[in-house]
């Protein structure tokens, strides 16, 4: 690190759990967000002032008057344009150091499949489950952490799924596609801007987490915070036997 970045990063480099080594791994690795709106924005913006080095930004969306309430990585100016790039805007004034790639198309097929294998962590923020299964298959795949999250209304979930680990689900082991179930979309159901601010905060925080290798990630736990009045609560979730993605692990959490 040139003198410059010392004194950018000098408050993580105090943390013993990071220190130098690890804002060097920070700065080394390639970080992928699938979704730039309420959960992408914190997460990018969080991302990129911690000094990831590459973050990729996938979605194809525009932004549009109704996400200005919780996306705050957009502005008024930037109405119409791609998200994605309007979150590597975003970045590039907070760290113009980070090397963003924002991708404009949808993220499935053959694209994900490069996007993925070209990471070291996924972080998922997208709002479907067509696509959050597509993700994970494709982190299970090849091997990759997976950060999901999700909010609506007054509530919020985070979790860490790790291929790595023979010890952790995936996210098909704890949402089964064949489970059918039903999407909600803040576009019908609402949802509480904080909320979003959150879980993406979280889900940063798990994907600076597993790049530096500080212990105590979520992975095995699903987190879930009941918003109106700021209880949270916990599951341990273990690999599923009969899972259709991974085919469960060899091992057990207790």
């Amino acid at each position: 690190m040139n003198d410059e970045q010392l004194l950018r990063y000098s408050r993580h480099i105090l943390l013993d759990e990071v220190g130098i080594e690890g804002q060097e791994k920070l700065l080394q690795a390639h970080v992928l967000i699938v979704g730039a709106g309420g959960l992408g924005s914190p997460v990018a913006l969080y991302l990129g002032s911690a000094g990831v080095g590459h973050i990729t930004v996938a979605d194809h969306d525009r932004v549009d008057a109704t996400n200005l309430q919780r996306q705050i990585a957009h502005n008024q100016s930037r109405i119409g344009k791609f998200k994605a790039e309007s979150i590597a805007e975003s970045i590039a004034a907070i760290n113009p150091d980070v090397e963003v790639t924002p991708v404009t198309r949808r993220a499935e097929g053959v694209l994900l499949d490069q996007l993925v294998q070209d990471a070291d962590v996924v972080l998922d923020c997208t709002d479907n489950f067509s696509t959050r299964h597509a993700i994970n298959r494709a982190c299970v795949k090849h091997h990759k952490p997976l950060v999901s999250g999700a909010a609506i209304r007054f509530d919020g979930q985070v979790a860490v799924y790790d291929s790595r680990r023979e010890d952790s689900p995936c996210y098909a082991c704890v949402f089964p596609e064949s489970d059918q179930l039903e999407e909600a979309l803040c576009a019908t159901m609402g949802v509480f801007a904080p909320m979003v601010g959150i879980i993406g905060s979280m889900q940063a925080a798990e994907a600076l987490k597993l790049i530096c290798g500080i212990s105590g990630s979520l992975t095995g736990r699903l987190l879930m915070l009941e918003g109106k009045h700021m209880e949270w609560s916990e599951m341990k979730v273990a690999p599923h036997a009969g899972c259709a993605v991974c085919g469960g692990r060899t091992l057990k959490i207790s």
